[in-house]
């Protein structure tokens, strides 16, 4: 397991290396100048040099991008051109509130769609599996930002029992994860059933239900394990987006996350906090396929063995 782990963990190496010259590149070829911008409408030429100058843009663009680099390897992903202030501290005091709306909505909506999933696959055909199939079909059908004013109506503004938004306690986070979640869950339940009745036709589990093992113990043990790669890639994916698509969430319950920062960015053109975000996204998708990849290990022995 170790060497397998070591062998996926050199592999992101390159892999990071690229996403930092497409993000650099990304964020330099694009339209404007931030120099012009930092300095206003009414500036002169001498004064937007002075600015180039300042920030480096002046430097050809292999020279700024080791200039980039070397700050990023030191922990400096540099300052707002729009406020001021260090990128560090902004994604500090933003990042929480996203990471807890994620980890929120794809913890609720990932037992919740194994369930149905699993449930559907082994009442298949029958009222448990047509109600699941509703229940998955309507969850994706749903737009996301409906869902959120419609709960913000019924449970915020007509019965009191939760805020209808900021991020003052922990009820603050339910509506906005049963929004975000809501999608996740429906397309897990759907990817579960899936998963679930390929593995229940499989050999092995005939042979264990005619060795006379409780039907518990065959989809527990035999069935459901061997059905999470699937699902397992899924909510990968997915948890992946939740961290990097949570703008429209974010925004419909005022939530001051990573999002909303990205959105106000792009607005402003703060190019310094739009590539710190985007390597920050990019990254963590890295990071989650490599955590994927292990986790495959963990399940099917076969996959590290193979390597």
């Amino acid at each position: 397991m170790g060497r397998y782990a070591l062998q996926r963990l050199l592999g992101v190496i390159p892999l990071l290396f690229i996403v930092s010259v497409l993000v650099f590149l990304f964020i330099h070829l694009i339209p404007g100048d931030p120099a012009r911008l930092i300095a206003g409408k009414d500036a002169t030429l001498e004064e937007i040099h002075g600015i180039q100058e300042q920030l480096g843009l002046n430097l050809p663009l292999w020279n700024q991008y080791i200039n980039y680099m070397s700050d990023l390897l030191s922990g400096n992903l540099g300052n707002s051109i729009r406020s001021g202030i260090p990128v560090t501290d902004m994604l500090e005091s933003r990042i929480m509130p996203t990471l807890w709306l994620t980890f929120l909505s794809m913890a609720w909506a990932l037992v919740i769609g194994l369930l149905i999933g699993v449930i559907s696959a082994v009442y298949r055909n029958k009222w448990p599996d047509h109600l699941g199939t509703l229940t998955a079909i309507s969850g994706m059908s749903i737009p996301g930002f409906w869902l959120g004013l419609v709960l913000i109506q019924i449970f915020s503004v007509e019965l009191g029992w939760f805020p209808t938004g900021g991020v003052d306690s922990w009820k603050s986070y339910i509506l906005p994860s049963i929004t975000l979640g809501m999608g996740i869950m429906s397309m897990l339940a759907r990817y579960s059933r899936s998963s679930m009745l390929e593995t229940l036709q499989e050999d092995y589990i005939r042979t264990g239900r005619a060795k006379g093992l409780r039907e518990y113990v065959v989809i527990s043990r035999h069935a459901l394990r061997n059905s999470l790669i699937q699902v397992v890639t899924v909510a990968g994916l997915q948890f992946g987006f939740l961290l990097g698509g949570s703008v429209m969430v974010e925004t419909v319950f005022s939530i001051p996350g990573l999002g909303r920062l990205l959105v106000d960015s792009i607005l402003f053109r703060d190019y310094t906090v739009i590539q710190a975000l985007l390597l920050l996204f990019s990254t963590q998708f890295i990071l989650i396929n490599l955590i994927v990849d292990l986790l495959y290990g963990v399940l099917n022995p076969k996959i590290r063995f193979s390597q």
